[in-house]
């Protein structure tokens, strides 16, 4: 077994935010391999995360952003499960880091499930019209639009947007390694984005 070092797990819980009982057991795990400890941690985390979502998130913050010199601003309500995390500073940059994403990357919906169905009609008849235009097979066609569908809701829709200060992460990742971190389920209620003279 590989000696591990007080250094070692400090360094691994600087990187993950994780307990140092659970840093010094996932270095144990993999040998002192600090990459491959904080993929056994993020794994862990998630599977922890997944466990917790099932659970009441009724406390939380509403939390916002105003951008461009007051001409664009966010309001965001983001739950958890006590009152004691809906106060702690993570739990507040998580807000106001949100509150920033969805004043850059303009999502419509938190879901798909909460995406208005006339503008989801809309995508689809442009897909299909730009399909059907290029000759493609019926059972083709179909597969296409479904697939141009996903990108069109990985772009307007929260939970599946890339994170802007993390891209190679979604939102919902973003989300569930907070989930692991605190201990709590969070889930993102609702939000407003307001631009001076928009509609």
């Amino acid at each position: 077994m590989a000696n591990i070092s007080a250094a070692m797990v400090k360094e691994l819980r600087e990187k993950t935010g994780a307990g140092m009982m659970d840093c010094k057991k996932a270095l144990e795990e993999v040998g002192g391999d600090l990459e491959k400890a904080v993929d056994f941690l993020r794994k862990k985390g998630i599977a922890k995360a997944e466990k917790k979502s099932t659970r009441e998130a009724n406390e939380g913050l509403v939390g916002s952003y105003v951008h461009a010199g007051g001409k664009l601003g966010v309001i965001v309500e983001v739950n958890c499960e006590t009152d004691f995390v809906a106060k702690t500073d993570d739990f507040s940059e998580f807000v106001r880091n949100l509150a920033m994403h969805i004043a850059a990357a303009e999502p419509v919906a938190v879901t798909r499930e909460e995406m208005p169905q006339d503008m989801i009609d809309r995508e689809l008849s442009i897909y299909k019209e730009q399909i059907a235009a290029s000759g493609k097979p019926e059972h083709i066609a179909e597969k296409i639009a479904t697939g141009k569908l996903d990108k069109f809701y990985s772009e307007r829709v929260l939970l599946e947007q890339a994170y802007i200060r993390d891209p190679d992460k979604t939102i919902k990742d973003y989300v569930t390694e907070m989930v692991a971190k605190l201990g709590e389920n969070i889930t993102v209620r609702r939000f407003s984005r307001f631009k001076v003279g928009e509609a």
